[in-house]
């Protein structure tokens, strides 16, 4: 079963800027730690920015200053709100989630949306 759905992505020029969505469905996942990561073709996968369960967020230095990721555990939500793209940007862009279970980490991810910046 789906777990975490992402949404918000496109085509954007240049400089512009595009919000991503990510909504998990299943109750478990809240309050968890989340992160969104993305990956271009050819290359590995990036983490991006990530959030613990009390709001504090890191980033990656290509993005940092540009990228805000931020949560809304009443909806059981985390976005990606992206400024000042530019081509590197370009990926697909993964929501990403983790809890314990059983003494061990369980990670789920969502099936990621393409974000591609072009003029």
């Amino acid at each position: 079963q789906v777990q975490l759905v992402e949404s918000g992505g496109g085509l954007v020029p240049p400089g512009g800027s595009l919000n991503l969505s990510c909504v998990a469905s299943a109750p478990e996942l809240k309050f968890t730690p989340k992160a969104w990561y993305r990956q271009a073709p050819g290359t590995q996968r990036e983490l991006v920015a990530q959030i613990t369960g009390t709001g504090t967020a890191t980033y990656a230095d290509s993005v940092s200053g540009r990228f805000t990721i931020s949560r809304d555990d009443m909806k059981n939500t985390v976005d990606l709100l992206m400024s000042n793209l530019n081509p590197e940007d370009t990926a697909v862009y993964y929501c990403h989630a983790y809890r314990g279970w059983s003494g061990r980490r369980i990670d789920y991810w969502g099936q990621g949306t393409q974000v591609t910046v072009a003029s």
